[in-house]
C-alpha cells in the first residue's frame, strides 16, 4: 500500500463484522452511507445509517434523551492524522463522537481489491466478542450515497 493509493475522497459501500462465533452484523444496517477522506497528513471519517430518524420531541439540545442516543447509535464521525506502515493504516484521533477514541489510534489493515478500498479491523480478541470488522470503499467522485 502507497499513501498515494488512499488519498482522496473514498464513499462507503459495506460494513460488516464477522465475529468468531459465525454471527455478522452490520452495525450501521445494510445501506450505511459516509466517507473517509484522507490528505497528505490528515483524514476524516463520517459514518451514518440510512434510515436515520428526525428529532420529533425538539431541536439539537432540547430532544429526548431517547433520541439523542438514537442519534448517537445512528452516526459515528472521527478524525486526525494518519500514517501508513506496510499494508497498515494508523489514524490517530484528534476528535470523535466517540470520546474514547480521542488521544488513541485506530489501526486498519488497507487493501485495494478491484479499485475498492478495504479497511478491517480485529476487534475484542480473546473474548467471546471477537470479531473482524471489514469496511469496503469505492472512490468517491460520485454521489456518497448508494
Amino acid at each position: 500500500m502507497r499513501k498515494q493509493d488512499l488519498l482522496g475522497r473514498w464513499a462507503l459501500r459495506q460494513w460488516t463484522q464477522a465475529y468468531d462465533d459465525g454471527r455478522v452484523t452490520h452495525p450501521m444496517g445494510q445501506a450505511p452511507r459516509g466517507f473517509i477522506q484522507y490528505d497528505d497528513d490528515r483524514m476524516f471519517c463520517m459514518i451514518e445509517r440510512a434510515d436515520r430518524q428526525a428529532f420529533a420531541t425538539g431541536g439539537q439540545w432540547n430532544a429526548s434523551a431517547e433520541e439523542k442516543a438514537r442519534a448517537y447509535e445512528s452516526f459515528m464521525s472521527y478524525a486526525g492524522t494518519y500514517e501508513l506502515a506496510g499494508d497498515e493504516v494508523r489514524q490517530h484521533v484528534d476528535m470523535s463522537l466517540f470520546p474514547n477514541w480521542e488521544g488513541g489510534v485506530q489501526r486498519r489493515k488497507a487493501a485495494i481489491v478491484d479499485g475498492l478500498l478495504h479497511l478491517s479491523a480485529r476487534l475484542e480478541d480473546g473474548t467471546p466478542e471477537a470479531r473482524t470488522a471489514s469496511l469496503v470503499w469505492e472512490r468517491a467522485g460520485r454521489a456518497i450515497t448508494s
